[in-house]
């Protein structure tokens, strides 16, 4: 591994909390300004848990006329959110236990997202599903699953079929060929999920909402046996404050139910966890599909092409831990790698080639059974102090899950929060999110001039900032810009320049290490995030205005 390149000199960084005029955007307010807003306002509602689950509610109360806030213990997409196998898919396997219309849904707002809402953080790709003999099902099985698949997408993302082994091959040059008779064909989306959340909370607050990560509940204000705000600690310093709201909603995901046992120390559990371990390796030759291999009935495991790696997994396995200790273990190593090894080459599964390892938990609706056969469906529950939950879900229906929400709280009975918020059907259907553009038009800009001006661009680090920022990519390149050392590489085998860093500092709410390198860039994914990197990225987030 290569070592890290120079980062530029500190001093002749922009300061923090003043972007160059041309970026035409104002830094963010600090920590202490944002905790003042929150603490002197009366909120209609106060959302805890900064997942997508949280985040989507809070862009679409804001958008109804709410004066909404939202908090996270961590970091945005900071646990669940960010460990997903990044897929905005319709899901193939719902076709299994008959889930027809769950499956058309899905494929609505997969399409939604991809063409309409954020063109620029979503792509295509296309999957290819292997039959081998002994397989857990025929060709002609796997061929009618995915012409039905496609059908219900209208045929927007082609015609679902199956080709020969030779022709996919050639697609995927490490595909297993031993035993391998037909290869069924469909379409579907990936994203990065970390950006996408960012760009949503990004949403949120240009709607009006306010915004505080690294901020922990410690208490619930209760006012008559009623729910109606929370204590709070600032994690990175320490101050408490409090906020306090009409309605709260706990949105905090595998910790749903700690959230519920404040409001209620007798109340009883509400969900069950699976957790789903992911392995990041370097590709050995270029991909242009992806794989979807059945492991039995109900299971399928993925080898993703992804941020120029392949990602692979994932598990499916009941989780009965604390949710912050869960962790990728040698057991999953060995299981993702011998699930891959189905339909992968082993030169391509060598151990060597990973590069990081993370693991997530699905919240699941409470019950006995096989969490691999569990639905992945969104509960929401009030408790006896008017504190609502909400748990489960998919990253694809994101905004689906916000209406859902949404249309909960209209139906609240006799709360005045019905009658102030707008209606969520007279909210724009596809309301994009920031930096909607298509991202080849932002990348040949980039690479053409670097920006408005700018000096040319490397092609890969045009191509990363226009599928992570989209037209925002352009505030970025002004910074490079306005200065020179700020459009080096952060490390030579990443296309990340350290004007994000810079960026991710002022516009998007980093405030660790971690929080720029794990989701803002994907210098850990790559295993790229050596204590050289991580030192001089905290040495520029320490450099933030006071």
């Amino acid at each position: 591994m290569t070592t890290p390149q120079s980062a530029p000199a500190l001093g002749t960084h922009p300061a923090a909390g003043s972007l160059p005029a041309a970026a035409g955007r104002h830094p963010l307010p600090s920590r202490a300004e944002t905790r003042e807003r929150l603490t002197r306002a009366t909120h209609d509602l106060l959302v805890i848990g900064g997942g997508i689950l949280g985040i989507t509610t809070a862009w679409h109360a804001a958008q109804s006329g709410l004066r909404v806030a939202m908090v996270d213990a961590g970091d945005f997409a900071g646990a669940t959110s960010s460990a997903s196998s990044k897929l905005l898919h319709g899901g193939l396997r719902y076709l299994q236990t008959g889930a027809v219309k769950l499956v058309a849904e899905n494929h609505f707002e997969r399409r939604a997202v991809s063409r309409s809402v954020a063109p620029h953080l979503a792509n295509p790709r296309t999957f290819y599903l292997p039959v081998y003999k002994g397989g857990p099902h025929g060709a002609a099985k796997l061929g009618a699953g995915v012409f039905a698949y496609s059908a219900l997408s209208a045929f927007r993302d082609g015609v679902g079929h199956v080709i020969s082994p030779d022709k996919a091959v050639r697609d995927v040059p490490e595909l297993r060929t031993d035993g391998l008779k037909a290869v069924a064909v469909y379409g579907d989306g990936q994203m990065n999920d970390s950006r996408m959340a960012l760009m949503t909370v990004r949403a949120a607050v240009e709607a009006g909402a306010t915004v505080l990560n690294h901020a922990e509940v410690v208490g619930l204000r209760t006012t008559d046996g009623r729910v109606t705000g929370a204590e709070l600690k600032d994690r990175l310093d320490g101050t408490e404050f409090g906020v306090n709201a009409r309605l709260v909603l706990n949105a905090t995901g595998p910790w749903v139910d700690h959230l519920r046992a404040m409001e209620d120390p007798n109340a009883a559990p509400s969900i069950r966890l699976s957790k789903g371990a992911h392995l990041v390796l370097g590709r050995t030759s270029p991909w242009r599909a992806a794989l979807a291999t059945p492991i039995d009935k109900y299971r399928i495991t993925f080898a993703l092409p992804w941020e120029d790696m392949l990602l692979l997994g994932t598990t499916d396995e009941a989780y009965e831990g604390d949710p912050a200790e869960v962790r990728v273990n040698e057991k999953d190593i060995a299981q993702i790698l011998d699930e891959a090894a189905f339909s992968i080459r082993d030169q391509q599964l060598s151990r060597d080639l990973i590069t990081y390892s993370f693991a997530g938990l699905r919240v699941l609706p409470g019950g006995p059974g096989d969490t691999a056969k569990a639905k992945r469906e969104t509960v929401v529950t009030e408790g006896r102090g008017g504190m609502l939950s909400i748990a489960g879900g998919k990253w694809t229906t994101f905004r689906h899950i916000g209406r859902t929400v949404m249309n909960k709280l209209a139906q609240l009975p006799g709360h005045p929060l019905a009658e102030d918020m707008e209606p969520i059907s007279r909210l724009p259907k596809h309301m994009p999110l920031p930096g909607l553009a298509s991202p080849h038009a932002v990348a040949h800009r980039l690479l053409v001039d670097g920006g408005t001006p700018g000096p040319r661009m490397a092609a890969d680090t045009a191509r990363h900032l226009a599928t992570h920022y989209g037209s925002l990519s352009f505030d970025i390149a002004r910074l490079a810009d306005e200065d020179p050392a700020l459009g080096e590489r952060i490390h030579p085998d990443a296309p990340e320049i350290w004007a994000q860093v810079v960026y991710a500092r002022d516009h998007e709410w980093a405030e660790t290490a971690d929080d720029v390198l794990r989701r803002r860039t994907t210098l850990t994914i790559r295993g790229l995030d050596t204590e050289e990197v991580r030192a001089r990225v905290q040495e520029l987030l320490d450099r933030r205005a006071a």
